[in-house]
């Protein structure tokens, strides 16, 4: 790209999930500096989040670990958490980008020994199981978190419980005092990685989730089904601890729906296939019907669904569910009408999940840069070649994880092209 003089050559990554870790690996395996932004306590995403991910139904430790070894054996990649671009200036090849950090109040002493943890008396939602149940104030953020490093939460900053946490750390990592900053670099290119959001169920006001108890949401039910979640793995109702044998899945919850999301999310239907196979791992007589408008299972992916359409615990009713309303027990019940054979069913069900879709996660947010969008509020992947800022993963639109790293990848070449000088890759960073 003659005509533009290249400055920096360090490549700026907005985002630490699968596509943002993806980009900034690639990038700085092929030679370039990078620095990876994410604003929360540790990287991984939604795809940390999950308790199996396609094509092969691995835990995210399978994925994810092996690309944070990456990440830590490689000098050229700084990592900063907690931490979101708050502004950004120049042209391609001579960024200002300006960072924003929010105190987690641990420093990189932390040795992650858990004795702030012992110390706090105060509970708080636990962000990671999506507030089903509470950690400790002072807490990691999950098992697996990277950077491996506890958080204070800000609900107990200045109170004595605070100072109580720092007496009890060893290794001087917990700063009290840590207040917000802001500092600059200069980059050349920008990668924006900043994934989804699950659409807020509650806005689906007929499906009553939030009101009507057992009523819980497809990102829920992965937690649930984690070793790791608010029930150790054991797919039961929140609301009184009974197993879930008796589970509606209803598929396009709020999408294809113009009064909420508009399109297809493409993985959702795949995500209900995977919950009705937990369901029967960890229930021989669970009874699970998926209320579906179409199924979508995309190439190899089309074995799966019919794995699971096999089995005879599991039935398939076409049907765009009318309400949910609770019953006796706590059970909610699934109003609606068969689509193919006109009958109108009245069912209980142990527990009902809803298949919600994927939000754009700058959506209703004014973002630190100017973003060519979609009319559903997806980044356009190429949102300007010659100013050298891309988007990558599901900040582009709808993507399962493999997906989302070819597009990170993709995003990478792209980025590293906009920094090249003259061909020439010259490789020295400024950050």
């Amino acid at each position: 790209m003659p005509g533009q003089a290249v400055e920096s050559q360090v490549i700026l990554v907005v985002g630490g999930g699968i596509a943002g870790i993806t980009a900034a690996v690639e990038a700085a395996e092929t030679g370039y500096d990078v620095v990876l932004l994410e604003k929360t306590a540790s990287l991984g995403g939604r795809v940390a989040q999950l308790n199996r991910y396609f094509p092969k139904l691995c835990h995210p430790t399978c994925g994810l670990e092996i690309n944070f070894q990456r990440l830590r054996g490689n000098a050229r990649i700084k990592v900063f958490t907690m931490a979101t671009l708050a502004g950004l200036s120049g042209a391609r090849g001579r960024y200002k980008a300006s960072v924003a950090v929010s105190p987690r109040h641990v420093n990189a002493n932390c040795t992650a020994c858990g004795d702030c943890a012992k110390a706090s008396q105060t509970q708080v939602p636990n962000p990671f199981n999506y507030g089903m149940d509470k950690v400790s104030a002072a807490y990691l953020p999950h098992p697996m978190a990277y950077p491996m490093r506890y958080v204070v939460a800000p609900q107990v900053i200045g109170t004595p419980e605070a100072d109580a946490i720092r007496a009890a750390c060893k290794y001087g990592a917990i700063d009290l005092d840590e207040q917000p900053k802001t500092f600059e670099l200069a980059v050349g290119a920008v990668i924006w990685a900043v994934g989804w959001q699950p659409y807020d169920a509650g806005k689906i006001q007929s499906y009553g989730y939030g009101r009507v108890a057992n009523v819980i949401t497809n990102v829920e039910m992965e937690r649930l089904a984690s070793p790791g979640g608010p029930t150790q793995g054991r797919i039961v109702r929140l609301s009184d601890g009974r197993e879930a044998k008796r589970v509606a899945l209803i598929q396009c919850a709020g999408s294809r729906d113009y009064n909420h999301l508009a399109y297809c999310s493409r993985i959702c239907c795949l995500g209900s296939l995977k919950h009705a196979a937990y369901l029967r791992e960890q229930y021989a007589d669970a009874q699970v019907d998926i209320y579906y408008i179409d199924i979508r299972a995309h190439d190899k992916l089309e074995s799966f669904y019919r794995k699971i359409k096999a089995d005879p615990q599991v039935r398939f009713i076409k049907s765009k569910p009318a309400s949910i309303s609770a019953g006796e027990n706590s059970d909610p019940i699934l109003h609606g009408e068969d689509t193919l054979t006109r009958e109108l069913y009245d069912r209980p069900y142990d527990l009902i999940v809803l298949a919600t879709g994927m939000e754009p996660s700058a959506h209703g947010v004014t973002p630190a840069l100017k973003l060519s969008t979609d009319d559903y509020g997806f980044v356009v992947p190429e949102i300007d070649e010659e100013a050298g800022i891309f988007a990558a993963g599901v900040a582009a639109g709808p993507l399962d994880v493999s997906m989302s790293v070819q597009s990170a990848t993709a995003a990478t070449l792209r980025a590293i092209r906009a920094v090249r000088t003259n061909g020439a890759a010259a490789h020295k960073g400024q950050a």
